[in-house]
């Protein structure tokens, strides 16, 4: 017995010499730790003011945290040769818009100013501008999935599907059944899941579907079993492409929360988007793009995913199907992996353009300088700017420091909203009834810069109408307005975990 508990307490002993070392020589670890995070990362100046803080009240700890939620330097490495092919890319779809689509740039002298936005989405990200789109909006769950498991049955040739979150549940065992007939039919099943979102995934799961034919691929894994040591750059988003025909874009994921069976939550309200026309293939290169990463397959070499190997006769065929509409529309993605803030930048225009009303709807509210900014400045010149946020957190910090940024929008005149009915997981922005954004991209920092997120920018008045029918619906029948009365009553406590959870917002 006591050959075992020597070498135990010998082991103990180091542990506490080392600990005790470091106490004594802890202003001078936390200097050199200080200078690390100060002069080896390029960041926002208040993430680092942030990070240091952390360093101060829980030295050493504080540093590990920063490893574990900022692997800045790591960025370049993971990402070096996907931004090379999303540039290459890019390239060459924005000199194929300059010569050959011409004829869908807005015409309508209602969409002068947002031309700009248009031209602008385009030279940065090479955000391709369609005309020939016919879009559907779902708010509800179930009547989403109805109609993609009713799609995926009509699948010919593939069925890509990409999703932060798939969970084991009714959800996803509804499709299993459709997605294995189709392989057995022939037709091609691509499966991307984020390795953070789909971590309680059981392997048995994957592994089966695998031995069916169907094609799994995980983004970002976890490095032991199910520990997951990336906090950031998730790919957060949700894309679904079926035969190049259909796609489809917004905040669900695959679980069981999400048709509205979780009482933790009650009901869900979110809003997606089945789009039809020239659009899908954009979404169709921003599936191939993340899963040539993830799976070292190069899905550029077949052609006809992306219709460049039709026939004109196909080509013929497929428009005489009918599904085809009027709706301009851009996909706009962004990621770390890009130089700028794409999805960002479009809602900066989109505020800076609007004339008579903004409505925002988003469960995370934790915006930047300048979005706050133009949200503000949009206000005080008199644009209707109306806000609308869940009224349960799901995300703690997040929804008290949304709730921080709520004073500072009813102080210059905007109206701000506590969606009731259950969840709001809505990522929308209408603008003027001209002009909506909706994807898988909500209205905070961790979105703008460190997700991977896919949004469609519509330029259609019909469509805007119908989303901001919805965005009133809500408003009339689910919500609780904050005004500056119900907001300046708040209790201490609740002023005290807005003004923590706001000190915490650029690591949000």
């Amino acid at each position: 017995m006591e050959t075992v508990i020597e070498p135990v307490l010998c082991i103990l002993g180091q542990i506490f010499s080392v600990w005790g070392w470091m106490m004594e020589h802890l202003v001078y670890i936390n200097l050199i730790l200080s200078v690390v995070i100060v002069f080896f990362q390029r960041r926002d100046p208040k993430a680092v003011w942030t990070w240091l803080l952390a360093l101060y009240f829980v030295p050493i700890f504080g540093f590990f945290l920063y490893l574990l939620l900022c692997q800045d330097y790591h960025k370049n490495k993971m990402f070096r040769v996907k931004e090379v092919e999303d540039r290459l890319w890019y390239s060459v779809k924005s000199q194929e818009e300059a010569i050959l689509n011409r004829d869908v740039w807005l015409t309508d002298p209602e969409y002068h100013e947002y031309e700009k936005l248009a031209k602008y989405n385009l030279e940065t990200s090479g955000a391709v501008l369609t005309g020939d789109n016919q879009v559907e909006i779902f708010t509800d769950g179930v009547e989403k999935f109805d109609d993609l498991t009713e799609e995926m049955r009509k699948a010919r040739q593939y069925i890509h599907i990409q999703y932060y979150i798939i969970k084991n549940d009714e959800v996803f065992r509804t499709m299993i059944p459709v997605l294995k007939e189709k392989v057995s039919q022939g037709v091609e099943v691509r499966i991307l899941y984020d390795g953070m979102g789909g971590r309680f995934m059981p392997k048995r799961v994957w592994k089966d579907l695998k031995e069916s034919g169907i094609l799994v691929k995980e983004f970002f894994p976890a490095f032991l079993g199910r520990l997951q040591l990336r906090v950031n750059y998730r790919n957060h988003r949700k894309i679904v492409v079926i035969d190049g025909k259909v796609g489809y874009v917004g905040g669900f994921n695959i679980g069981r929360e999400y048709i509205s069976k979780d009482k933790k939550f009650g009901y869900w309200r979110d809003t997606h988007l089945k789009i039809r026309g020239s659009a899908v293939y954009s979404l169709q290169i921003r599936f191939a793009l993340d899963w040539n990463y993830a799976a070292g397959e190069n899905l550029f070499k077949n052609g006809w995913y992306f219709g460049l190997d039709q026939s004109e006769k196909d080509k013929e065929k497929e428009q005489a199907g009918g599904g085809q509409g009027k709706n301009v529309v851009q996909i706009i993605s962004s990621g770390p992996d890009a130089s700028n803030r794409q999805i960002r930048n479009n809602y900066l225009h989109l505020f800076q353009e609007a004339k008579d009303h903004i409505y925002i709807q988003t469960p995370y509210f934790v915006p930047d300088d300048a979005v706050l900014s133009a949200l503000k400045m949009a206000a005080e010149s008199g644009v209707d700017v109306r806000l609308m946020i869940p009224c349960k957190p799901d995300h703690p910090f997040v929804y008290w420091a949304s709730y921080s940024y709520v004073g500072d929008l009813l102080a210059v005149g905007a109206r701000c909203y506590v969606y009731e009915n259950g969840f709001l997981h809505a990522k929308a922005v209408m603008a003027d009834g001209l002009v909506c954004s909706c994807g898988t991209a909500n209205m905070d920092i961790r979105s703008f810069e460190l997700n991977f997120e896919v949004n469609a920018t519509i330029f259609d008045q019909e469509t805007t109408r119908r989303m901001e029918e919805a965005f009133l619906d809500d408003l009339e029948h689910h919500c609780q307005e904050v005004t500056k009365e119900r907001y300046g009553k708040r209790n201490m406590w609740i002023r005290v975990k807005e003004q923590c959870s706001r000190l915490l917002s650029p690591l949000l």
